[in-house]
């Protein structure tokens, strides 16, 4: 159990503190710094190379999640911790997040300088950063409470 609660922190510090350094640090340079065709191409690139990280995150994520929970606890699901139930919860809504925005503005960035349709992709950008910086939020909460819930509720 030690070892997948130890890939399961791991994985859900990687796909975190992507998106805090992406969305805190980067993204104001990359703003700041380069003209709108850099800029899209770049944002393109990173999220193409992060990503896959971030699917095999969710994956081990939920693999390591679920598998303590079966091994665990003896009734499974029923009867979970509180903090256990918010924690999955958070989880699942930053997972569906992220789907979306895998598959409907990384799409179309992509899409969009591939054309170098710039306004395309500067609307692309602008909704894949307001929902990275929402699941970034959600994910700085669900790690607070995963760390520090059980002392809480």
């Amino acid at each position: 159990m030690g070892i997948a609660i130890m890939l399961h922190v791991v994985a859900v510090v990687i796909w975190v503190g992507g998106m805090i350094f992406a969305h805190a640090f980067l993204r104001p340079v990359a703003a700041s710094q380069l003209e709108p065709p850099m800029r899209l191409a770049l944002w393109a690139g990173v999220f193409k190379r992060f990503f896959p990280v971030v699917w095999i995150c969710i994956i081990t994520i939920l693999v390591t999640g679920y598998g303590v929970i079966l091994m665990y606890y003896p009734d499974g699901f029923k009867g979970l911790p509180m903090h256990i139930n918010i924690m999955m919860t958070l989880g699942i809504i930053m997972m569906l997040i992220f789907f979306h925005v895998f598959f409907a503005p990384f799409k179309r960035l992509k899409k969009a300088v591939e054309a170098q349709d710039w306004p395309a992709g500067g609307k692309a950008l602008t909704q894949i950063r307001h929902l990275v910086g929402i699941n970034m939020i959600i994910g700085l909460i669900t790690a607070a409470i995963a760390s520090g819930g059980r002392l809480v509720f």
